[in-house]
């Protein structure tokens, strides 16, 4: 009973926060907020927006989503400064990188814009961000090599692939997933594949050829888990091959429902979107300090594909 009166009062407060007119800030004007992503034309920040917007309408404040097309913390530092110098009210930034993002992030603080962390957060050096919606990435490395484990045979060789160099999140997963599988005697050949599915998929697909050992592939992204098990169905179905990784792409679903991907981690990139818009809009208005949420590690197999499944159909997963 508790736990409903919680969930209901919390619900009753953003219920009025919608209808109590909040939608400008202290200073009468209103709230603008901007998200700033790496990769924006990946599918996997499609969940990202709707919470994204959801929460916008919600909270009566404006949001804009944009980003860099690859990899370039540089330009996306640079887009930071620029969204500071263009007056927004709150920022939501991917930091992908440790120490790219210290410089941009003091000087909003400086400017008494806040700046909060989604997708990806900066475990390892500190930096003025005020909390992270995100993955705790390392730990779900760990949650990768604790489900795969079994299935793989002692002291075998396997392939690891990230997407593209340069990505904290990817590196957190992959030396998660080694920490737990170097005590069964794994070794792996790591790769990188590239930033699409069907770029992944043969780069895969070559390293597969190459390495006839190797019948598992580990991946720490969307595009290279995606590209793996269309280069395993393609090229390796019925040998023996499988795949296991990240996210909830469509052709990732389908793909674990034909039995080529054994499981993929979620990561709830819906929430990702989400919260932050809560946490800018009342830090905005009232002055309270956003929390950190963990986004968490569910793991989807063919045990409870088809529920998830009608899930990101909606946009929610």
């Amino acid at each position: 009973m508790a736990k409903y009166i919680t969930r209901v009062g919390v619900l009753g407060l953003l219920v009025a926060f919608t209808l109590g007119g909040l939608s400008a800030s202290p200073r009468g004007k209103p709230l603008r907020f901007i998200f700033i992503a790496p990769l924006i034309k990946e599918a996997f920040f499609g969940p990202v927006k709707k919470g994204m917007n959801d929460a916008a309408r919600m909270m009566g404040v404006s949001c804009t989503f944009t980003g860099t097309e690859d990899v370039n913390v540089v330009k996306q530092a640079e887009m930071v400064k620029q969204a500071i110098d263009q007056g927004y009210d709150g920022i939501a930034l991917d930091i992908i990188d440790p120490v790219a993002f210290d410089e941009v992030a003091q000087l909003a603080a400086d400017r008494g814009i806040p700046l909060v962390a989604f997708n990806v957060d900066d475990n390892a050096t500190p930096n003025a961000r005020l909390s992270a919606v995100c993955q705790n990435l390392y730990q779900a490395g760990q949650t990768t090599g604790t489900q795969a484990a079994p299935f793989i045979a002692p002291n075998s060789q396997i392939l690891m692939t990230m997407h593209d160099e340069g990505v904290s999140a990817l590196e957190d997963r992959l030396h998660g997933a080694q920490e737990v599988l170097k005590d069964k005697g794994v070794t792996w050949k790591v790769i990188i594949t590239g930033s699409t599915a069907e770029a992944s998929a043969g780069v895969v697909a070559k390293a597969l050829k190459e390495n006839p050992d190797i019948k598992v592939v580990l991946c720490t992204g969307q595009a290279d888990t995606e590209g793996a098990g269309l280069a395993i169905e393609r090229e390796f179905k019925g040998g023996g091959y499988w795949a296991a990784g990240y996210d909830l792409s469509s052709q990732t679903l389908r793909l674990i429902k034909a039995g080529v991907i054994r499981f993929t981690i979620d990561q709830q990139p819906y929430i990702q979107g989400f919260y932050p818009v809560v946490q800018l809009a009342l830090r905005c208005r009232y002055g309270i300090a956003p929390s950190s949420i963990d986004a968490g590690a569910a793991v989807i197999s063919a045990a409870n594909v088809a529920v998830v499944s009608e899930l990101c159909r909606k946009g929610y997963r």
